[in-house]
């Protein structure tokens, strides 16, 4: 295996040194700069994904459809309470986005915590299969709260962040939309970081993570720390539905299952429940997809992002289960 890595690669290192020769370097660190942008977005679902499962072990195939809701209630804040049109002001657009943050991530924490509450709380001692379906149950039903909330067609978001130039130096350019992306995102994943390290909270996630019966047993209210858990990967997936409705201006009933699944492989290739390795891998898969649709030379295309991205996932899960920064634990340790 080490060899076929090496092997694997020399051969992307080829590739990308070949469209750089093709394409010029000015395209491919623009095509790098979307790339880091979609990865950015993936990273605050990837983290919830990751979060859950190092608490409960559970894959929660509803947290993508979370992430749909976010983008639905980013969309309702922005078209219907503040009136955003794409021509609006910065003075108007600057409060308009924040409050709409705030609303999708309180919105969204409240519900994931729900959901627990619900669906997974009374299966805890349940054989792994029975709550891994009612995740799966949950998911389809929130696509249809959706649908008939909004209709089963695309909800459009006008497009109000600025797309001017941050800098444009010999023919690399960044623009604004994907700097204020990265901006948002950064302070929410710091923040994630400092609370899971360095409070008291933080402390009974990780003692609970690691042992939930010795942690109750050292006064840690269990139950509340996984419904804190819960609001914490919930509010993360709204602050990713806000920033992909505004980036890419449209959100539909089906958008979290199928970002949901990319989320997820980004969490299983940086090692599920490592909340680094969750980052990484969303940025990888976020310069893959880039590369694959942005890049012209022997690119598959568009059309194979997915196969790519799941093919990955797969080769993971045989050959490397516990991800890029995960570590082998002994079955049953």
């Amino acid at each position: 295996m080490p060899g076929t890595a090496v092997v694997l690669v020399c051969a992307l290192v080829f590739w990308i040194v070949e469209n750089i020769r093709v394409d010029g370097f000015a395209y491919f660190c623009n095509i790098s700069f979307i790339g880091l942008t979609n990865g950015a977005v993936y990273a605050l679902v990837a983290l919830g994904y990751t979060l859950v499962y190092g608490i409960l072990e559970l894959i929660n195939f509803a947290h993508g459809d979370v992430f749909m809701m976010g983008g639905m209630f980013s969309a309702t804040m922005i078209l219907s309470v503040f009136g955003l049109h794409a021509h609006a002001s910065a003075g108007s657009i600057v409060p308009a986005i924040l409050a709409s943050l705030a609303v999708a991530m309180v919105a969204c924490g409240l519900l994931n915590a729900t959901i627990e509450r619900i669906a997974y709380r009374p299966l805890r001692g349940a054989p792994r299969l029975a709550p891994l379906i009612t995740a799966i149950g949950m998911s389809f039903v929130l696509e249809d709260v959706a649908i008939a909330w909004k209709g089963p067609s695309y909800t459009a978001v006008p497009q109000v962040l600025p797309t001017g130039h941050v800098f444009s130096v010999a023919g690399v350019t960044y623009t604004w939309e994907k700097l204020i992306v990265v901006v948002i995102t950064v302070p929410v994943l710091a923040g994630l970081v400092w609370l899971v390290q360095h409070t008291r909270q933080g402390k009974a996630m990780r003692a609970t993570a690691q042992d939930r019966d010795a942690a109750a047993m050292m006064g840690i209210d269990v139950n509340r720390t996984i419904s804190f858990t819960f609001v914490i990967a919930g509010a993360l997936a709204g602050a990713g539905g806000l920033l992909y409705a505004l980036y890419f201006g449209q959100i539909r009933y089906d958008t979290g299952f199928q970002l949901g699944l990319i989320a997820f492989t980004a969490a299983v290739l940086g090692g599920i429940g490592n909340l680094p390795g969750a980052v990484l891998g969303a940025l990888a898969i976020g310069f893959i997809q880039a590369f694959n649709e942005g890049l012209t030379w022997h690119a598959p295309g568009s059309d194979w992002t997915q196969s790519i991205v799941f093919s990955i996932l797969i080769l993971i899960l045989v050959f490397r289960p516990e991800g890029l920064l995960g570590e082998r634990t002994p079955e049953g340790a």
